[in-house]
């Protein structure tokens, strides 16, 4: 399960982090306007819902994970963008709703399939 842990948060550093970078140092002008929208209203969000229907099969343990998430979210934004730009905490309260909403779908189901058998 630690294995799990710690692969789940380099891939929320890189998600969160580095694709920002990524963006910002390779991808000039009007393209690096379209990589950023990709990255705020498509991989962004679809990986909030898949690190929390994850965080989803152990709450106890892994309820901060999506929390995680949204703050490198906001983290690798400010550096890279502007930092205190605080349109990103709008983007960052979505990816955590987002996230938080798998976690518990996930609980849910699972706890439901439990029972069943």
């Amino acid at each position: 399960m630690k294995k799990n842990i710690i692969l789940w948060l380099a891939a929320s550093a890189v998600v969160m982090l580095a694709f920002p970078w990524l963006a910002v140092t390779f991808v000039k002008g009007d393209a690096g306007m379209a990589v950023c929208f990709l990255l705020f209203f498509a991989v962004n969000p679809l990986y909030s819902v898949l690190i929390g229907a994850f965080a989803g099969k152990d709450v106890k343990h892994l309820w901060s994970f999506p929390i995680v998430s949204a703050a490198l979210f906001l983290i690798g934004t400010w550096i890279f963008f502007g930092m205190g730009e605080t349109a990103f905490f709008l983007y960052a309260a979505v990816y955590l709703a987002l996230g938080i909403a798998a976690m518990l779908i996930s609980m849910l189901i699972r706890k439901k399939t439990k029972k069943v058998t």
